[in-house]
């Protein structure tokens, strides 16, 4: 019988290893998985390579992580907002590298690796120091930027519901960058609040068919502070 579900955070996360490159799903909080983080966090792990949307927000969540000094090189769009003092503090003192992409190409690149494409030509960051020493081309009228996939070791998402097969189902603007970090990683991780039975969830709503999920854990999300 296929049982991807869990209630132990520390039993599922106690695969990645220090070094290991990580998807995090979130477009600031919104569908950020921080219990995962957190419990990340307790695994004292080093030298990740993290893959999101933007460098955290706050003390909370993402930014928690790098605070604790397990991030080696973060990989976004958004590294700087006006409460990502922690990034900013680590960047600027040489503590932390950072690959800036655009976050159509993020979207993109990780899309890539999903869908097992080698690379894709893009024409965002044609003629801008993004596109230094990378292969560019003339198509159709229009300049190309080689851009290629952006692969993880594990993906680190949030759901809404799923079941034990790994279905999953999202909540409204919660789903962002989770479909497609499912594909593009080996080992999938997600949260949700809600484990269900087989056959509960509309197959029409399913937005990751459990195929790319490895593990489903519930969890009962803490409040932001505010």
């Amino acid at each position: 019988m296929i049982n991807k579900s869990s209630t132990s955070i520390h039993e599922v996360l106690s695969q990645i290893q220090d070094g290991s490159t990580i998807m995090i799903g979130g477009f600031g909080t919104a569908g950020q998985p921080a219990e995962l983080i957190d419990g990340l966090i307790k695994l004292g792990r080093k030298d990740l390579t993290i893959v999101s949307n933007n460098a955290g927000n706050g003390d909370y969540g993402l930014a928690k992580l790098l605070k604790a000094g397990a991030v080696k090189k973060v990989i976004c769009s958004f590294p700087r907002q006006s409460d990502s003092w922690v990034f900013d503090e680590l960047y600027r003192a040489g503590k932390i590298e950072l690959e800036l992409v655009p976050q159509g190409n993020l979207a993109c690149r990780i899309q890539a690796a999903g869908m097992g494409l080698g690379a894709v030509f893009t024409p965002t960051g044609f003629g801008t120091l993004l596109a230094e020493g990378k292969e560019t081309r003339h198509i159709d009228g229009k300049d190309y930027v080689l851009e290629y996939p952006i692969k993880a070791d594990f993906a680190l998402i949030k759901a809404q519901q799923g079941d034990r097969w790994g279905n999953l189902v999202y909540r409204k603007s919660a789903r962002n960058f989770g479909p497609i970090m499912a594909m593009a990683a080996n080992v999938t991780i997600a949260q949700v609040s809600e484990v269900v039975e087989l056959g509960e969830l509309d197959p029409e709503h399913i937005i990751t068919p459990g195929i790319f999920v490895q593990h489903v854990v519930q969890v009962q999300p803490e409040p932001v502070a505010v």
